[in-house]
């Protein structure tokens, strides 16, 4: 298992185009979209200026990328051409493949955290004290793992073909509607009341707390929980059912 671990890691920090989308596309968006932003101005309703919201935003929007688009395409393709059922005559358990594809995901969200970070530290001045610095990095990484889960399961759930649509309409559902790329008090209340009941958004708040001097609050946390527990228990359900077609 650690060997395919390995390989993994390898071929994920070797994909450049994988990398780009989910370690610099980030940090571009965050300065096209506060860099011209007056860090005095706070937004309604959250309390933090629009660096520090983006910040965050951009972070778990990295992370989000790495384990969601990266999982769900790579699994389904391995499907398609065979892979994985060479790996299942193999003696790696099928927690084995999850795993590797969990940490291959993993290892690359952590970087497009920091390196946001970096940026909002340099370009626009966002400062923080260490402890919430190194908070705000495990909040978001450890988030991340749901929808890693998230990844897998639509990975097992789709084919070679269907699979980027699929994850495209839910990867950019997600990011919009949890408010990722914008303040949610800026949509219609009806709006507003759907988006605090979805992942992206209870993601997004773990880091904001923080931001804001506190701890997560429980019900973002309780909610990120049930839905990895959701998608987790999807993706070995699918694992289980794909087995027994092969």
């Amino acid at each position: 298992m650690n060997s395919l671990i390995k390989l993994e890691i390898t071929r994920a920090l070797r994909n450049k185009k994988f990398l780009f989308f989910s370690v610099i596309y980030p940090s571009v968006l965050f300065l096209l979209i506060a860099g011209s932003a007056d860090s005095a101005d706070l937004i309604d309703g959250i309390g933090l200026n629009l660096p520090a919201f983006m910040m965050v935003s951009m972070a778990s929007f990295g992370a989000l990328t790495a384990v969601l688009m990266g999982n769900s395409e790579r699994i389904a393709k391995e499907r398609e051409s065979g892979w994985v059922r060479q790996l299942r005559l193999t003696t790696l358990p099928g927690r084995g493949y999850v795993l590797a594809k969990t940490a291959s995901a993993a290892v690359v969200s952590l970087p497009s955290i920091v390196v946001v970070f970096v940026v909002a530290a340099v370009f626009k001045d966002v400062r923080f004290d260490a402890w919430q610095w190194l908070a705000l990095t495990g909040a978001i990484w450890a988030g991340s793992l749901c929808f890693a889960a998230l990844g897998v399961a639509i990975g097992y759930l789709a084919s070679g073909d269907a699979v980027r649509p699929i994850t495209m309409i839910v990867y950019f559902g997600l990011s919009i509607l949890g408010g990722l790329w914008m303040p949610t008090t800026t949509f219609p209340q009806w709006l507003q009341d759907i988006a605090k009941w979805l992942p992206t958004h209870a993601y997004a708040a773990l880091g904001q707390a923080i931001e804001l001097g506190g701890a997560p609050h429980a019900k973002d946390v309780a909610l990120i929980v049930v839905y990895f527990l959701l998608f987790a228990g999807g993706a070995a359900y699918l694992y289980r059912k794909d087995t027994l077609k092969a």
